[in-house]
C-alpha cells in the first residue's frame, strides 16, 4: 500500500509541477532534430520537398532567409498564429540571426509570446550552406506552443480515476498476499504448538511460497529425528532398567540365600558368592559402558595414536579366547594377511576387534563358527569378523549400531550390556576410519572397519619377524579348515 501510494504521489506531481516544463522541452528537443535533419540535406535536390513535410507533419513554420532577414522560402503551417508571419520587414528574423551570431553554437531558440492569441511560440534559427550568389542562409523553424489547460484538466481527471482504481487493486492484491503468505504460516505455528506440547503424530505439510515449503520440510525433518530422540530414550530407559534390575535381583536373592539357608554350608556359600560376585561385575561393566559411550558422545575422548603391527595386535586379541574354544567348542580362527604397520589409539581397538568378536559369539549359529580376517587394501587394513548365524534383514541394518538396539528375533547366548557396538561407533568415528556391517539372513553377518596404513617404506625394518614354525602351523590350521570352511 505503500508503494503504491508512493508511486500515485510521484504521478501527481509530475502531472501538476512538471508537465508544462517537459512539454517545452521535449517540444524544443523535436524542433532541433528538425532543424538538424533540414541543415543536412541543406544541398540535396529534395530539400524543400523536406521541408514541407516538416512543417505539415508538426504544424509548424519554416522560413529560409538571408543574412538581412529577406525570406527567401517559407512553409507556414500555423497560419494567423505565426508571429514570424507578421513581421513584414523581417526586423525579428534579423533580430534572431543577430542572437545566433553572438552565441557562437549551431543553433538558438528562445520563447516568444502572442498577445493576440495569448499562446506562447518557440523559435528556432540555425545556418545553413551559402545560397547560389555565396551569401549565407538561415534556417528558422517556428513552432506554437498550445494551451495544455484543457489538456491538463482532462489528464487530471483520467489520472483522479486510475489513482482510486488502482488504490482498491493494491489493497484487494495486499490482502490477497498477505494471506496467502500468513495462511501457511500460521498452520505451521498451531502446528508447531501441538509438536511441543508432545503429539509427534503431527505432520508439517503447510505450502504456498517455496520458502515455507521449505520450512515445513525442515520442520518435518527435525520432527522425525526428535521422535527418534524420544524413542531411543524410552528405549534407553527401559533397557537400562531391565539390564539394573535383573543383577540387581540376583544379588539380593543370592544374598538372601547365603544368610538363610548357605551360611554355614562352605560350598554352596562359594556357590552363592560367586554369582553375587558375577552379577556386580556385570553392573560394574555396564555402567562403565554407559560413562564410555557418554564421553565418547559428548566429545570428552582423547586418542592416544602410536603405530603398531596389525598381524601381532590380532594375534594377541585371539589368545583371550583360548578357554572358550576349549571348553565351549566355538570355531574361532584368525587368516592374516601380509604385515602392516597402522597408526590408531592402539586401546581403543583393542576394544572394537573384542566387541567384533564377542558380538560374533552371541549371535553365530550352532556350528559356532568365527573368522577374524585380515585384508590388505590399497592405502588400508580391512579387518573383517564374520559369523555363522541367523543374519539381518535390510531393513535392520542401519540400526545395529544403535545404543541397546536389539532384533527381536535374535536371542543372546551371552549376556552383555547391548553397548558394545554402539562403543565401536563412537571409536572408529573418533578415528575418522570407514566400518560398517554386511549381512544375508540365514548365512551370517560380517562386521568390517579400514584402517590407513603409514609410510611402508619407512616402517619395513620394524616390521616382527614370524618364526618360520608358527607360519608352517598356521597353514597346517588353514588347510585343515579349508573343507569347513567350503
Amino acid at each position: 500500500m505503500i508503494f503504491t501510494i508512493l508511486i500515485l504521489t510521484l504521478l501527481w506531481v509530475f502531472q501538476y509541477f512538471f508537465l508544462q516544463n517537459y512539454y517545452q522541452s521535449a517540444k524544443k528537443r523535436d524542433m532541433t532534430l528538425a532543424a538538424a535533419r533540414l541543415s543536412a540535406s541543406a544541398d540535396s535536390d529534395d530539400f524543400y520537398s523536406a521541408i514541407k513535410e516538416t512543417a505539415f507533419k508538426n504544424a509548424m513554420n519554416v522560413k529560409i532567409v538571408d543574412e538581412m532577414g529577406n525570406e527567401l522560402y517559407n512553409v507556414n503551417n500555423m497560419g494567423s498564429f505565426s508571429l514570424l508571419a507578421q513581421d513584414k520587414f523581417g526586423m525579428k528574423q534579423f533580430e534572431l540571426i543577430g542572437k545566433l551570431e553572438e552565441t557562437d553554437k549551431a543553433t538558438y531558440s528562445e520563447i516568444m509570446s502572442n498577445s493576440d492569441f495569448k499562446v506562447k511560440e518557440i523559435v528556432l534559427i540555425t545556418g545553413l550552406s551559402e545560397g547560389d550568389d555565396g551569401g549565407k542562409r538561415y534556417l528558422i523553424i517556428e513552432a506554437s506552443i498550445e494551451p495544455l489547460d484543457s489538456t491538463t484538466k482532462i489528464i487530471r481527471e483520467q489520472l483522479f480515476y486510475i489513482s482510486i482504481i488502482l488504490f482498491e487493486l493494491a489493497f484487494i492484491v495486499t490482502i490477497i498476499i498477505s494471506r496467502r503468505l500468513s495462511k501457511p504460516i500460521t498452520e505451521l505455528t498451531e502446528t508447531a504448538k501441538q509438536f511441543g506440547a508432545g503429539d509427534y503424530e503431527i505432520s508439517f505439510t503447510a505450502s504456498g511460497y517455496a520458502e515455507v515449503e521449505e520450512l515445513s520440510n525442515v520442520l518435518e525433518d527435525a520432527k522425525d529425528e526428535i521422535k527418534k530422540v524420544s524413542d531411543l530414550r524410552k528405549e534407553l530407559i527401559a533397557n537400562v532398567s531391565h539390564d539394573l534390575r535383573t543383577p540387581l535381583t540376583m544379588v539380593k536373592a543370592y544374598a538372601e540365600m547365603i544368610r538363610d539357608l548357605s551360611g554355614d554350608n562352605p560350598e554352596k556359600r562359594e556357590e552363592h558368592l560367586k554369582v553375587i560376585i558375577d552379577e556386580s561385575d556385570r553392573l560394574s561393566n555396564l555402567v562403565n559402558d554407559l560413562l564410555a559411550i557418554s564421553r565418547m558422545e559428548s566429545g570428552n575422548i582423547e586418542l592416544n595414536k602410536s603405530e603398531f603391527s596389525v598381524v601381532q595386535k590380532l594375534a594377541d586379541c585371539m589368545t583371550r579366547y583360548t578357554l572358550l574354544i576349549e571348553q565351549e567348542g566355538y570355531d574361532i580362527q584368525y587368516i592374516p594377511d601380509e604385515d602392516r604397520i597402522v597408526c590408531a589409539d592402539m586401546e581403543k581397538i583393542d576394544q572394537v576387534i573384542y566387541n567384533f568378536i564377542n558380538n560374533a559369539i552371541n549371535y553365530t549359529g550352532d556350528e559356532k563358527v568365527i573368522r577374524l580376517v585380515q585384508k590388505n587394501k590399497h592405502g588400508c587394513v580391512r579387518i573383517e569378523v564374520t559369523d555363522n548365524g541367523q543374519g539381518i534383514s535390510k531393513e535392520l541394518l542401519p540400526k545395529v549400531f544403535d545404543r541397546y538396539y536389539r532384533g527381536e528375533k535374535y536371542k543372546r547366548d551371552v549376556v552383555g550390556t547391548g553397548l558394545g557396538l554402539s562403543i565401536c561407533k563412537e571409536i572408529l568415528k573418533k578415528h575418522d576410519f570407514a566400518f560398517g556391517v554386511t549381512s544375508t539372513e540365514g548365512v551370517g553377518s560380517t562386521f568390517w572397519f579400514e584402517m590407513p596404513t603409514v609410510n611402508e617404506k619407512k616402517h619395513s625394518k620394524r616390521l616382527p619377524k614370524e618364526k618360520p614354525e608358527r607360519k608352517v602351523q598356521e597353514q597346517k590350521e588353514q588347510n585343515t579348515d579349508q573343507p569347513k570352511e567350503k
